[in-house]
């Protein structure tokens, strides 16, 4: 059995034990934590793909997230467009805002792309919340065309309230979980497939890949583009999810803590990205009650893992 065959199997029986969770433990927050755990776990999965496969420092994934997220928002509350039509289009935008990206810094090379990319972000951020002028007045008050510092809400959502009512968690639990299933299977078929071969070819051997024929942007470009349709999907149903959306998807803090997550899983490992967001997600939930504490305790486990297990916990198995 070939190595892709045997990881797809895996991520199918995962699925097939995590789709009894509900049933098993039908408690609202737990199927929510979970589903948000989906949400992480689709980003670090796609990021690590840029940051741990091709080796590109990008810093503008929690920016794409929320272009999906924001796409969403703003397709359902001025377009009309139910949802399930607004998800896939503000994915689409989002590979198209990523080329855009793509084509500024991936002629650069490591802390430049790192900066640009970051900088990139943070000026987006600055768009949406010193956008103040009124686009439109519905009866919550004065509403820009980004929403501004208020954010989006009341723009729809998935259906399952009228399908099965209070429990519409559940279906929402289902619809994370079936996104994480297909942008994992993506992921072990693109890093055991020849784009794969090329990706890693070109973070370690730059100079000997381009000798062979392995263009460098145009591939760095394929999976900036190819992530981000994931990296926008997961936005856009984190917008579904939780029905707002505002300049929070832009912070730091969760773009480190994502960061953290592939650094603590392995980076570059087909696993690393959801093996790191299960136990970091874990660890927050267990400090949660420490207050200020908490950051700090994170921290410890963060640098506990870069001294002691350099490569994650996706390195244990290669020992």
């Amino acid at each position: 059995m070939t190595g892709a065959r045997r990881d797809v199997l895996i991520c199918l029986l995962l699925a097939a034990l995590m789709a009894l969770v509900p049933l098993v433990f039908g408690t609202r927050y737990i199927v929510t934590q979970i589903t948000l755990f989906f949400i992480w776990g689709i980003v670090v999965t796609q990021w690590n793909l840029v940051l741990g496969v091709a080796g590109i420092f990008s810093l503008a994934q929690m920016a794409l997230f929320a272009i999906g997220a924001y796409g969403t928002a703003m397709l359902a509350y001025y377009g009309g467009l139910p949802l399930l039509a607004a998800m896939p289009l503000s994915a689409l935008v989002t590979v198209a805002a990523s080329l855009v990206i793509g084509f500024a810094c991936l002629r650069l090379k490591g802390a430049y792309v790192a900066l640009l990319t970051l900088a990139i972000a943070q000026v987006i951020y600055l768009i949406v919340v010193n956008d103040t002028a009124c686009f439109t007045n519905p009866p919550s008050g004065c509403l820009p065309l980004f929403g501004g510092v208020r954010g989006f809400s009341r723009f729809g959502d998935l259906g399952f309230r009228d399908l099965i009512g209070s429990k519409f968690y559940i279906g929402h639990y289902y619809v994370g979980l079936a996104l994480l299933l297909a942008a994992q299977v993506f992921c072990i078929l693109l890093i055991r497939g020849p784009l794969g071969l090329a990706f890693r070819a070109l973070r370690d051997n730059p100079g000997y890949a381009m000798s062979r024929g392995v263009g460098r942007l145009r591939y760095q470009l394929w999976v900036f583009g190819l992530s981000a349709f994931f990296t926008g999907l997961a936005g856009a149903f984190y917008a579904a999810h939780f029905g707002v959306v505002g300049p929070i998807v832009f912070s730091v803090s969760m773009l480190l803590f994502l960061l953290a997550m592939i650094v603590v899983g392995g980076m570059g490992t087909v696993w690393g990205p959801l093996l790191g967001a299960a136990l970091l997600m874990a660890a927050d939930e267990g400090l949660r009650e420490f207050g200020t504490l908490r950051e700090i305790g994170l921290g410890l486990v963060l640098a506990l893992f870069v001294i002691l297990l350099p490569r994650g916990l996706a390195g244990l198995a290669r020992r």
